[in-house]
């Protein structure tokens, strides 16, 4: 389990006392007694030690032990048994100057159960296993996806720590395919009647060819896009002249039958198709010239992928573009499956994963054929969520509250988070500010005091002194969460009271 601020607060505070001391020679005891460990064989085991320590050389090492040692027994004897979660007892001559004593004794339970059992002497005090004992054991794995973007993550203790950001090929809305006009470029929508694909909209109707019947029919634009590019083709044919991108389908007919190629393949001499009076017949390439430069050009689909362009029949990019979205998001899913089971796979502690994003994309990946079966048993949920990035990782942490009902880094986002709503709704009811906090705790009427652990230790040790009279409830808050900076920002200190009180 993971410790509460108030927790790591006083155990990082009884190892930074310890660690001031050294021994000149391994005079310094440290014994740890595990959780239901029988208190008269630690005794008993120490009683042995001294007479273990008497054949020492030093005299002056010999004594510091011999006495490090019987100042223990009595003070364990003091412990009718061995506290829930174990007991870590140091001791030994602290003095300053060699030749003096003063001889100390500490004693701590550890906040969680300690499993190891330790005797030994050394020139400083053993405080690895309390050091241990701060750091988060606990985390969660944080998903956060669409087709674009992922971003891994780990939630450890209250931190959220980015691990892998990601990027898929997946076009964007404004990358379609590469099949584009001029803006200019005359759509025709009926009988002699033509539109600037510029100025076309989702829904338009526009003819189109039917290739296997021969007959030209109706169609709609089912979608719409922009794209710049820094070279355009200029196609002259008998009849027509068409601008378009390099990679702009054409179909050009070839032993009787119609063949698709990019504009960048064409060739003079070619036969394309051209429409006039709702007749088609071949008009043939007589000359291709490529201008460099910035062009923003326009891609439309349609539902029977071709398009009279300028009297040119044209191909479309639906069915191509629409592949090459699902493949560029499945490869998209396998990177960012494999980047979960290289992250989670092994991980020690991990007590689960949570997936998240907006749209239906995260179960597209849950459900699919992704995820290593052993990672997907790891998975505790899956969020809808507004944002990607950084900001969806937030959100993601935000509404797995049910989740993470039990873990610190709810409990203090939701303390702040009582104390920001209620500081807008009923002022009277908090405080903030060091001096109105205490001015406040001091009359009694603080119920939960908040301090950030950006406070110094004096300062939280001086609340901690007030505080305990009134029978005030104390957090302490961490930094690493955005509530937790939030209160920081407000003046480290803030307040909920029992009742409301008029200034």
């Amino acid at each position: 389990m993971s410790l509460t601020e108030a927790q790591k607060f006083h155990l990082k505070k009884f190892i930074k006392e310890l660690e001031m001391y050294r021994g000149r020679h391994t005079e310094l005891v440290s014994v740890y007694v595990p959780q239901d460990y029988d208190l008269n064989k630690i005794i008993n085991h120490l009683a042995q030690e001294q007479g273990t320590a008497s054949n020492i050389k030093s005299s002056a090492t010999r004594k510091n032990v011999t006495d490090a040692l019987e100042r223990m027994i009595q003070h364990l004897k003091l412990f009718k048994r061995t506290p829930p979660n174990g007991l870590c007892v140091f001791s030994g001559n602290v003095a300053e100057r060699e030749g003096q004593q003063d001889f100390k004794v500490w004693s701590i339970e550890p906040p969680v159960p300690l499993k190891t059992r330790i005797y030994r002497c050394d020139k400083e005090f053993v405080l690895d296993i309390l050091r241990e004992m701060m750091e988060a054991k606990e985390v969660y794995g944080l998903v956060v996806m669409d087709r674009r973007d992922a971003n891994i993550a780990l939630l450890k203790g209250k931190s959220i720590i980015p691990l892998v950001k990601t990027h898929s090929e997946v076009p964007g809305k404004f990358k379609a395919g590469g099949q584009c006009l001029h803006p200019d470029t005359k759509i025709l929508v009926d009988e002699n009647v033509t539109v600037p694909i510029g100025e076309f909209q989702v829904g338009n109707n526009l003819i189109t060819y039917d290739f296997k019947n021969k007959i030209l029919k109706n169609a709609s634009c089912l979608d719409f896009w922009e794209k710049k590019v820094s070279e355009s083709y200029k196609i002259k044919t008998k009849n027509s002249e068409i601008k378009c991108s390099r990679n702009h389908t054409f179909f050009v007919k070839k032993n009787n039958e119609e063949v698709e190629i990019p504009a960048k393949n064409l060739k003079v001499g070619d036969n394309l198709f051209f429409v006039k009076n709702m007749k088609v017949s071949e008009d043939k390439i007589t000359n291709i010239t490529i201008e460099d430069g910035e062009f923003d050009l326009i891609d439309i689909s349609v539902k029977n992928q071709n398009f009279i362009a300028n009297g040119i029949i044209v191909h479309n990019s639906a069915m191509r573009f629409s592949r090459q979205i699902e493949g560029a998001a499945k490869d998209h899913y396998k990177k960012v499956g494999e980047y979960m089971k290289e992250t989670f796979l092994k991980m020690d502690g991990l007590k689960g994963i949570i997936v998240g994003g907006p749209g239906p994309t995260k179960y597209d990946f849950v459900d699919g054929d992704f995820i290593t079966n052993e990672v997907k048993k790891k998975i505790i949920g899956i969020k809808d969520l507004s944002y990607t990035g950084e900001f969806g990782l937030e959100e993601l942490l935000e509404k797995s509250d049910d989740l993470l009902a039990q873990e610190d880094v709810m409990e203090e986002k939701k303390i702040v988070g009582k104390f920001l709503e209620t500081l807008a709704k009923r002022q009277n009811m908090v405080s903030y500010g060091e001096a109105d906090v205490m001015s406040k705790l001091k009359m009694g009427v603080v119920d939960i005091l908040l301090l950030s652990e950006a406070l110094s230790d004096e300062k939280i040790e001086e609340f901690e002194d007030a505080a305990k009279p009134v029978g005030t409830n104390v957090k302490i808050i961490s930094t690493q969460t955005r509530e937790g900076a939030q209160l920081r920002d407000l003046g480290k200190v803030a307040a909920i009271l029992r009742y409301e009180v008029h200034s």
